[in-house]
């Protein structure tokens, strides 16, 4: 089994170290409606004591990307979502932002997709990482 086409890498910019423990989920957007969509829950983890999530969209046997065995999509948008409140309440602090949600869009889906996110109790940021 080869590694997930979407992962992720959350640092607690604010102590320097990764964040352990973060509940990250994946999700799909549907158009249900005119003017109307929502996002499917698809996959869900928790970053390891490297603050790395690299099991959310395990490849199946015949090594097409999926998620929870739903194909990744050209041109559909995904969203991943990071419980970062859970996190900062684990070591003691206070945050403003109880979670963190990245939208993309696949254009390729055998590419791979790693979304790392810097955070801090009050600040994050993100970036497309390789």
């Amino acid at each position: 089994m080869s590694k997930s086409p979407i992962t992720c890498h959350v640092l607690d910019s604010s102590l320097g170290k990764p964040a352990k423990g973060v509940q990250v989920q994946v999700q799909e957007y549907h158009e249900v409606a005119k003017d109307t969509a929502v996002f499917s829950p698809l996959a869900e983890s928790k970053t390891n004591e490297d603050g790395r999530c690299m099991d959310l969209c395990p490849k199946t046997k015949s090594e097409e990307a999926t998620v929870e065995g739903a194909k990744l999509k050209a041109g559909k948008l995904y969203k991943v979502v990071f419980k970062t409140k859970e996190y900062f309440e684990s070591t003691g602090r206070k945050c403003f932002y109880p979670w963190v949600e990245i939208t993309f869009e696949v254009e390729n889906p055998s590419e791979h997709y790693h979304i790392p996110l810097l955070i801090s109790p009050y600040s994050y940021t993100t970036y497309r990482g390789s």
